[in-house]
This record gives structure tokens, sequence and C-alpha cells, in this order.
């Protein structure tokens, strides 16, 4: 399991939440949780649900379906919790830690 990996969610928000994607650091990797944010279903959502800020949820595509990193919904979960390994988004991890950095760093006024 290591950072931006994709996995299968098994909850029960499935059908709008197929994926979870870990961003914890693999330094914690003897932990026995995860850090993960879920990959909504782009189809699931309202259209105009993002659109203020596409950096603080990107879309990517995981087994040909359009999902968009929902980082207002992160979360922890035990590692025997986690679904199948289905893709990694390392290629997409700057992304990913620019969603992450937007949400905890940023200043609003």
């Amino acid at each position: 399991m290591a950072q931006f990996d994709v996995h299968r969610n098994l909850g029960a928000s499935k059908s709008t939440v197929p994926y979870v994607v870990v961003v914890q650091s693999g330094q914690f990797d003897r932990y026995r949780r995860r850090v993960v944010v879920p990959l909504k279903l782009n189809k699931s959502l309202p259209p105009d649900l993002f659109k203020t800020s596409s950096r603080l949820n990107p879309s990517f595509t995981i087994e040909r379906q359009s999902v968009v990193l929902h980082v207002l919904d992160i979360s922890s979960v035990p590692t025997h919790e986690l679904g199948a390994w289905v893709a990694t988004l390392e290629d997409s991890g700057i992304e990913i830690s620019d969603a992450l950095d937007e949400l905890f760093t940023r200043s609003w006024k």
C-alpha cells in the first residue's frame, strides 16, 4: 500500500465512491491504518459543485470511469478494510498534494 495507490472502496458508498486513494506518507507504513481520500464518480456530482476550485478537486480516470478527488471527505481506515489495489496515481502526486495543500494551508479572505 504505497502513497497514491488506488483501492476499491468496500464501504456502503461504493456505488458513488468506487475508489479511495492512499495519501499517507510511506513513513507510516508500519501503522495499521491508512489516510485515504475518496474518488467520487464525476457523474454523481452536481455539475457546478467543484467549478470554484479544480485545484481542490482534480479529476482522474480509473478503469475508464471519471472520478473526482473529494478531499473534504478525507478519512483514516484500517488497512484490512481497503479493497483490492486498482491503480496508482503516483504520476499525479503533485495534483493530489496540491489539493491537500489547498485544504489545509491556504488562507481565504
